[in-house]
């Protein structure tokens, strides 16, 4: 929590784009490998084959290379913008409500696309993303995309929950028993977007257009909702490994929740299954970027090429349950199948509300929405019982 709380203090910097000055220019000519490459990552994004020998996209571009790759990974998009704000990092594998935060921080560098031949190789949906573009200005490469499902336990549910209610008010499940103590909620306060998203469904009324830009009486309808939401949570997660014990062995039964974390359960032939419920879904499509003072600019960049590999993207698509940013690795890898990219809802880009920094200057409600550092302190709140 200390992280975190710093790392909110840092990030109350403005964040209004408009005539953003670009932090320093792009690298303009690669040079040698400087032998050493350190990463921050999501969990299970940079994959040297420990937890599976069939997922490794580490091992052959350190013989490439010369790069030693070191990844410290990182639970939360707070967190890991707290560990660029801290540097000695080169890259990030940020997600929307934590990208723009680093530009306007200065903590990210732009990205000379010239210099990454597969660029023209990215899905053309993704190249020009407003999560990392600034006033035509590119800081990062994309690298998977995906929504925050629903998983459930297939004991309890029979069929998958048409409803997020299952997690956000006071009922018997199926089985007869309460949700109380056997649900979760994901500990950040980007999680006010879903209470938002989940309104917008069931609470035409208040006018959400946007979970991600809310005037104050939508604010507070959220806030009201997610207070009620903690009254059921028995744990709220960050922790994707701690979530799939939770699952096995805490008696959790229902969560927002990655892929990921399904995938790895039904991995384990646990009774788990995720479902895209009514109200629809929030999501995140993650942008690799290099830090200002990134010590090794030059394995950083062979990093951003190889990331784009079909390969890759492929193999990384199929081990997370995400999206390639690479529409090519959709056909053609075993692990995969020319199936998975329809499977992992490659089809439904237009359906997921991706995350984005809230700021108080938006565009669908009169121009004041509430700013992002009052989602933190009143997140908090929250979780805190108030």
């Amino acid at each position: 929590m200390n992280a975190f709380l710093k790392s909110c203090t840092a990030l109350t910097v403005a964040l209004t784009f408009a005539g953003q000055a670009v932090a320093q220019e792009a690298l303009k000519e690669l040079g040698k490998g400087e032998g050493a490459l350190s990463i921050v990552a999501w969990p299970g994004y940079i994959e040297r084959g420990e937890s599976d020998k069939n997922y490794d996209w580490v091992t052959d571009f350190e013989k490439q290379t010369g790069c030693k790759v070191t990844v410290k990974t990182a639970a939360t998009s707070d967190e890991m913008v707290a560990l660029m704000n801290e540097g000695g990092f080169d890259l990030v594998t940020a997600s929307g409500d934590s990208s723009l935060r680093m530009v306007a921080g200065k903590r990210v560098q732009p990205i000379n696309t010239d210099l990454i031949p597969s660029w023209k190789t990215v899905d053309k949906r993704l190249q020009d993303a407003p999560w990392f573009t600034v006033n035509g200005v590119h800081y990062g490469v994309p690298y998977q995309w995906g929504p925050n499902v629903l998983m459930y336990n297939t004991k309890v549910f029979k069929e998958a929950p048409k409803s997020w209610n299952v997690v956000f008010e006071p009922m018997d499940l199926p089985d007869g028993k309460p949700n109380k103590g056997r649900v979760q909620a994901y500990d950040g306060p980007i999680h006010i977007a879903d209470a938002a998203n989940y309104l917008m469904f069931h609470k035409p009324e208040l006018g959400i257009k946007d979970p991600y830009e809310l005037n104050e009486d939508q604010y507070k309808a959220a806030l009201d909702l997610l207070r009620v939401q903690r009254t059921l949570v028995g744990r709220y997660w960050h922790d994707a490994m701690i979530q799939v014990d939770d699952f096995k062995n805490e008696g959790v039964v229902a969560s927002g929740s990655w892929p990921f974390q399904v995938n790895l359960l039904a991995s384990e032939k646990q009774p788990v299954a995720s479902t895209i419920p009514q109200e629809g879904v929030t999501g995140w499509a993650d942008t690799t970027m290099l830090h200002v003072d990134s010590p090794h600019p030059n394995c950083a960049y062979m990093w951003l090429e190889h990331s784009l590999s079909p390969k890759l993207q492929g193999d990384l698509a199929a081990w997370f349950g995400s999206n390639p940013a690479v529409p090519a690795a959709c056909k053609g890898n075993a692990l995969l199948t020319d199936e998975g990219c329809k499977t992992n809802g490659f089809e439904d880009f237009d359906k997921v509300k991706f995350w984005k920094t809230p700021v108080s200057k938006c565009a669908t409600q009169g121009d004041q929405c509430v700013p992002y550092y009052r989602w933190v302190s009143d997140y908090i709140a929250v979780i805190g019982g108030r």
